[in-house]
């Protein structure tokens, strides 16, 4: 019973990071430009990690009745965190395709590429 008793704290405070993490990253993610989205995501694929770790050996029938609402909870914050994401990443690539079509412009201003340069000094 001991060893069930120190796995379930050990449960209970990895969601618990998760779920402020979570909260974290939902909140500032697109808001706050000094906030490190790559450190973030180590901390949650950590928190992720440690739960399969400690659960590996467990049955759906071994887990306690209040990890699954807290699981559930958690869980509609990751389908938050993954829409948040998707849109930064989104916004990341829109971005990119920008700063492409601006250098591409650039280049096209009405004076010889330097493909075109090298090419026409041959002839």
């Amino acid at each position: 019973m001991e060893i069930q008793a120190s796995g379930d704290v050990r449960v209970r405070n990895i969601l618990g990071r998760l779920e402020m993490i979570l909260d974290n990253e939902n909140a500032r993610i697109g808001v706050d430009p000094s906030f490190d989205l790559k450190a973030s995501n180590l901390r949650k694929s950590r928190c992720l990690y440690e739960l399969t770790m400690l659960n590996r050996k467990q049955t759906p029938t071994d887990i306690s009745p209040s990890y699954l609402s807290q699981a559930k909870h958690i869980r509609n914050k990751l389908a938050t965190n993954s829409e948040k994401v998707e849109a930064h990443l989104e916004a990341c690539r829109s971005v990119v395709e920008l700063l492409k079509t601006v250098a591409q412009d650039a280049d096209a201003d009405g004076i010889y590429s330097e493909e075109q340069y090298r090419y026409g000094a041959m002839s």
